[in-house]
């Protein structure tokens, strides 16, 4: 569980909840038609604006965002450094059951390119087009979530808008006003709420998650690339740090020498 999505989550909540508290009574933020509208309409938009394969992933994509990152570069770096020690001690074709023993698609179909001898342009251009896929793939099960962020404000508007109508069909009753009025207003509460505490954060956690992932890839790439070269694993290493800033490479050595 990634602790600061849940940190941040919690917090955000929690700084609402208290603020309402702090000024009011809960009870009067609670109105069951409005949620209706906003909850309700929302999910409903985005079944309709959404494909059938993206609403399946939905929940695992919300539970992605949710998950920490288990490999890091520096771990990444390592491991290449391994492989290359593998290739020059015992040639390319040695890999082959390191290649089998390997968990990422990505890493073990470039891998195997290269144990087939493979051109490097070829190799490159070939994972290249996995990230495109990846990319858009990414993109897609995002969407739903963009979804959500643009469209849950609207039907919170659209539920104030009937809160209104119902307000402005009594006006004879001066002392409702109020009381109407304030009810009209909570499903704009309610749309703001679920944009930008669950749709749109989410969304933007994906968006840092692919950044990141598709960050890895192309170490992934320039390691692959530069085993085939028959480069040394320290050679390798060193290239491969160029990736990182200075604390994780100053990290990195300090990992190599302990």
């Amino acid at each position: 569980m990634d602790i600061f999505t849940t940190i941040g989550m919690t917090a955000a909540i929690g700084f609402v909840l208290l603020s309402i508290l702090t000024s009011g009574s809960i009870v009067a933020f609670i109105d069951v038609p409005s949620v209706l509208i906003t909850v309700g309409g929302t999910f409903g938009a985005i079944l309709i604006g959404s494909s059938g394969k993206n609403l399946k992933n939905f929940i695992k994509v919300l539970i992605l965002a949710c998950k920490e990152t288990k490999l890091n570069e520096i771990e990444l770096i390592d491991k290449f450094a391994e492989y290359a020690a593998i290739a020059r001690k015992n040639g390319l074709l040695s890999l082959e059951e390191t290649a089998s023993s390997i968990t990422d698609s990505f890493t073990k179909s470039g891998m195997i390119m290269v144990i087939d001898g493979m051109e490097p342009d070829i190799i490159r251009k070939t994972l290249a087009i996995k990230i495109k896929g990846i990319l858009e793939r990414h993109k897609n099960n995002r969407g739903v979530f963009d979804t959500g962020a643009a469209l849950a404000p609207a039907f919170g508007m659209i539920g104030t808008l009937i809160g209104l109508v119902n307000m402005l069909r009594n006006l004879s009753d001066p002392s409702s006003i109020g009381p109407q009025m304030s009810v009209a207003l909570i499903t704009t509460f309610y749309g703001s709420l679920m944009s930008n505490i669950l749709f749109m954060p989410i969304s933007r956690k994906l968006k840092a998650k692919t950044s990141e992932e598709i960050y890895q890839k192309e170490i992934i790439i320039e390691g692959l690339l530069s085993i085939q070269a028959g480069e040394s694993p320290t050679i390798l290493r060193k290239k491969l740090l160029a990736y990182l800033d200075d604390k994780q490479v100053e990290k990195a050595n300090q990992v190599e020498n302990s």
